[in-house]
């Protein structure tokens, strides 16, 4: 209960007053009991995922990557490396020697000779010969004779124009346009606009600036006089609004928010902080009673549960383990493993003998194989002298030496 008294948490100034002392120790004992239930229940929680986190999903985890890998990537690699990627290759080849090469062939054994020697030698050719030679020709006239007969054509039809068209106009606008327009149309007009305009203007304009000179200084006084009385006006509205406002603004201070300032520096402040730091102090406190409550039930279910199934499972278990290896088990494998080797033994003689029958039936059918018989000496008779044994696939000869026996001559 003094906890509060001999250490102050962080954050607290020195002279607290007597209300932060009055609120401490009930506000963490309230805080604490509220506090205590969320905080075991949170360790229980975070026991429980640490354990099911240990227990079933890394395990489960484990299991996935293992399935996804034999089931699913395994597979796909094998898939990849022993069927795509031969599949691609030979559809790469394929598509380069059905689409690419035939077109490389056109373009290199069709297309190039024929534009080659079908169009390029013969324009080359057309213009080296025909072409340039006849250019030169035409060009060659055009400067000798065309250019001169042309220059000469010009000459004389810009003499023809300048004698029958510019010379007439010219003369006809310097002495007949010209004299028309200056002294019927412009001395008439510059003689009307200095004698009569001009002074008609000058005297509208004298009349129209002594009126405008008038009614400007008549509406400047009225104006002034109008902004004098409404400048008045203002200034008393604004010294009674300035009034005003600060008798409002003196009310709103004293009555609204000093007693809320007061209240927030000297009620609130003291007590949230006071919250905050019971909430951290019955934080730590509530740890500390869970964990020696996790602490007791561990004990005792260690005690009650743990330490009987392990006395069972050293003292019960593992002896019938042992016996049923050594008794059972072991017997059981040898004896599985001899029929195993006697069943092999078996399958493999009996694969031979039928391996044999065959080989004996096909040469009863068809001969010996070329190598045997290449091998065999020619002429020796079906039955031997000191044997009864007979060779299936060969003909019996004749025992007498009548028949030209090759032994007859070596005996």
């Amino acid at each position: 209960m003094d906890y509060g008294k001999h250490q102050a948490p962080q954050g607290y100034e020195p002279g607290e007053g007597i209300l932060t002392t009055l609120i401490r120790i009930p506000v963490r004992i309230v805080v604490l009991v509220l506090v205590l239930p969320a905080r075991m229940v949170w360790d229980a929680l975070t026991a429980l995922w640490h354990a099911a986190d240990r227990v079933l999903l890394r395990p489960l985890g484990r299991a996935l990557l293992w399935l996804l890998d034999t089931l699913v990537l395994t597979p796909l690699a094998w898939l990849y490396t022993w069927v795509l990627t031969p599949l691609g290759k030979a559809a790469a080849w394929l598509a380069v020697a059905v689409l690419i090469r035939p077109w490389i062939g056109l373009w290199r054994y069709v297309i190039v000779p024929v534009a080659r020697y079908g169009v390029a030698v013969p324009a080359v050719w057309l213009y080296r010969s025909v072409l340039t030679p006849l250019g030169h020709g035409l060009r060659w006239i055009g400067t000798a004779l065309l250019l001169p007969a042309l220059y000469g054509l010009g000459n004389g039809i810009g003499w023809l124009i300048t004698v029958l068209l510019i010379v007439p106009l010219e003369f006809l606008w310097r002495y007949v346009a010209v004299p028309v327009v200056r002294y019927g149309l412009v001395v008439p007009v510059v003689w009307l606009y200095a004698n009569v305009l001009t002074p008609i203007g000058l005297g509208t304009a004298w009349v129209l600036s002594r009126l405008w000179q008038g009614t400007a200084w008549t509406l400047g006084t009225l104006w002034q006089g109008t902004a004098w009385v409404l400048a008045q006006l203002w200034w008393g509205i604004a010294a009674a609004g300035r009034g005003l406002g600060l008798a409002v603004a003196w009310l709103v201070m004293t009555l609204l928010v000093a007693p809320l300032g007061w209240t927030y520096r000297r009620v609130l402040t003291p007590v949230g902080r006071e919250i905050a730091a019971a909430f951290e102090v019955a934080w730590r406190i509530a740890g500390y009673l869970s964990r020696a409550v996790g602490r007791a039930l561990a004990a005792i279910a260690r005690y009650l549960i743990g330490a009987p199934f392990s006395w069972a499972y050293r003292t019960v278990c593992t002896p019938v383990g042992h016996f049923l290896r050594d008794a059972v088990w072991a017997p059981a494998r040898r004896a599985a493993a001899e029929a195993g080797r006697a069943a092999r033994a078996a399958l493999t003689t009996a694969r031979e003998t039928v391996r044999q029958a065959r080989r004996d039936a096909w040469r009863a059918l068809v001969g010996a194989p070329a190598a045997e018989r290449l091998g065999e000496p020619r002429g020796i008779p079906a039955r031997t002298l000191g044997s009864t044994t007979t060779v299936p696939s060969a003909a019996q000869a004749s025992e007498s030496p009548l028949g030209g026996d090759p032994f007859a001559k070596q005996g």
